[in-house]
């Protein structure tokens, strides 16, 4: 997603001290921008009188549906800060007249950690161990578990190169994919004569018109057999049916912190498909978060204060 500063129409200081609602109380901000009145917001389950003053919101997190009804009533607004770094659920809402950014830098540490985690638990077979563990058996299975040497990270952002931070000293050839190719970076142009390379997949890739159903039967087919893909992007990058068929057929591995649909329901054969690890969106969950994202919040509305330049503005999908 482009984080790159963009101009911002904002004349602030032609105002009265505009309105910004938190999901959280301004002291978490530390030394908190002057010319600004704060308001605590944390649920969008109603408006606040204040409903045609705000002018920028941070959302809370997670925003959940509501935002889009909520949306018409905010006739002053001017920025939405998502706290995400996808913002999927929510762009098709946002009038052209407000700047969406996003919250690319917030959660790079600790997703990078789930997706090693991911990775690492699958290839050394970590779940079957646990389920032995529970049955007291102590049985080593008399095979060699597969060891991954080549890895694509799909979708080579912020996320994509924390991760290739965590993986590095493991020794693993690293293969970067991008939207675009770039220098070092393939582009999704190229993952076609990629993937019979490949021992495992992460994807990191935003929800997207273009990655929506990325990895379907096709692309499943390509890969090695026994190949993994790790998923902590969105659910619907992947087709739910094609992999279920995949893992099914004993062809490939997943893990995945993401689903679709979302949440998993009770008897969706993904459950119990085999060689699948799956956690419940949890990538985010970390003590990281809330300092992160104080930080970042802080940074925006200095810049909203000083009529600056925004960081993370979302053009387009990105």
């Amino acid at each position: 997603m482009n984080s790159d500063p963009v101009n911002t129409p904002f004349d602030v200081a032609a105002r009265s001290r505009p309105l910004v609602w938190l999901p959280f109380d301004p002291v978490e901000l530390g030394d908190q921008p002057s010319g600004l009145r704060y308001e605590v917001v944390a649920s969008l389950e109603s408006a606040p009188a204040s409903v045609g003053e705000v002018e920028f919101f941070v959302l809370p997190y997670p925003s959940g549906p509501k935002l889009a009804s909520l949306l018409p009533q905010l006739s002053s607004l001017k920025v939405v800060q998502a706290l995400s770094a996808g913002v999927d659920s929510i762009r098709a809402s946002i009038p052209d007249s407000v700047v969406l950014c996003n919250g690319r830098g917030i959660h790079d540490p600790a997703t990078a950690e789930l997706a090693v985690t991911l990775m690492l638990a699958s290839l050394r077979g970590i779940p079957r161990f646990l389920a032995q563990q529970r049955r007291s058996e102590w049985d080593d299975g008399g095979e060699l578990l597969p060891t991954a040497r080549r890895i694509a990270i799909v979708g080579y952002g912020t996320i994509g190169s924390a991760i290739e931070a965590r993986l590095v000293p493991f020794g693993f050839e690293i293969v970067r994919v991008a939207r675009q190719a770039r220098e070092g970076v393939y582009g999704f142009a190229d993952l076609a004569a990629l993937l019979p390379t490949l021992d495992v997949v992460i994807l990191a890739v935003p929800l997207t018109s273009e990655t929506r159903g990325l990895v379907d039967a096709r692309f499943l087919a390509s890969l090695k057999d026994d190949a993994l893909v790790v998923n902590i992007a969105r659910g619907p990058v992947v087709v739910t049916s094609d992999i279920v068929a995949a893992l099914e057929s004993g062809r490939v591995r997943y893990a995945t912190d993401v689903t679709d649909p979302e949440p998993l329901p009770p008897g969706h054969p993904l459950w119990a498909a085999p060689n699948v690890v799956i956690t419940p969106h949890v990538a985010s969950s970390t003590s990281l978060l809330w300092p992160r994202a104080h930080k970042l919040v802080s940074d925006q509305l200095r810049q909203f204060a000083d009529g600056n330049p925004l960081a993370n503005v979302i053009t387009g999908e990105y």
